[in-house]
């Protein structure tokens, strides 16, 4: 019998980690597959030995790259690769991947590398990026989830104290979308194909993620909006995808793929565990 690991982050105390773990496992045990659920510490990474009887593939809910990159040394398959989840989960990383590949998405300016103690404040750039965009603009550093570290730039006083606050971190300049200030559509994506839909739409916040008290309901996908979402998931080479479109001007814009994206709230809002796409899918490659 095949059987297989679903790995997590132990050391967040929200039990939304464990709960993605549990849909996926559930997925498994549907279809006849042992799955044992793990923390990401309960894998001892002990490069001069192994770790004992190794599963037939992991499902990798986590973004320890190091993680991911020792079991697959070992031969083991695991979804996503975690050069994928590495790619995703630096944004201004994804983003130049995705202007490569041609993906409609914001303006994107990535910020200069700038050492913590040094500053280039003087140097002529940020007026340059102020010119550019104007205000208001996105910051986005290039580490976040859920819709945080992400800021709504409305004054040259923020921009300034945001980017001051971001020496030695990586981000981006982003246009802003006013369009899609509060709303925008999360499509899941299962080895390419669309699995479910959803729009969320925020009251008090410019995010639109249920995180942050944003609602959502299911939505049927335009035929733009599901190549592109489809297009986007490709080109970051992501098998499984969360990826966030913005309502533009003139038509969808892609504002990022997350490559580990949460299943919850798409089950509740449409009734589709995503989980179970996921697990056909493996075990369908595998074959």
């Amino acid at each position: 019998m095949v059987n297989c690991w679903i790995i997590y982050n132990g050391s967040l105390e929200s039990d939304k980690f464990a709960d993605q773990a549990r849909l996926v496992a559930e997925a498994a045990e549907r279809r006849g597959i042992t799955a044992l659920l793990k923390k990401n510490y309960e894998v001892l990474m002990d490069t001069s030995m192994g770790v004992g009887e190794l599963p037939g593939f992991v499902v990798l809910l986590d973004k320890d790259i190091l993680l991911g990159e020792f079991l697959k040394s070992r031969g083991v398959p695991v979804y996503n690769d975690p050069s994928v989840i590495a790619l995703c989960d630096n944004k201004a990383h994804q983003y130049i991947r995705l202007s490569e590949a041609d993906i409609p998405m914001p303006r994107t300016i990535v910020a200069p590398k700038v050492y913590p103690k040094f500053s280039i404040k003087d140097s002529g750039y940020f007026e340059r990026v102020l010119q550019s965009f104007g205000l208001p603009m996105i910051i986005k550093e290039g580490h976040g989830s859920f819709g945080m570290k992400v800021y709504l730039i409305e004054t040259e006083e923020q921009f300034y104290e945001k980017t001051d606050a971001l020496r030695g971190v990586d981000f981006v300049f982003q246009e802003f979308i006013a369009e899609s200030r509060g709303r925008d559509i999360r499509v899941n994506i299962v080895g390419g194909k669309v699995i479910a839909a959803m729009k969320r739409v925020s009251e008090t916040d410019f995010r639109a993620n249920i995180t942050n008290g944003g609602t959502a309901a299911p939505v049927e996908l335009t035929d733009e909006q599901a190549k592109l979402a489809l297009a986007a998931a490709e080109a970051v080479g992501a098998k499984f995808a969360g990826v966030d479109l913005l309502f533009g001007k003139n038509g969808p814009h892609v504002c990022e793929v997350n490559a580990a994206a949460h299943i919850r709230n798409l089950l509740n809002v449409t009734g589709v565990n995503v989980g179970d796409a996921m697990i056909d899918f493996i075990l369908e490659e595998l074959s």
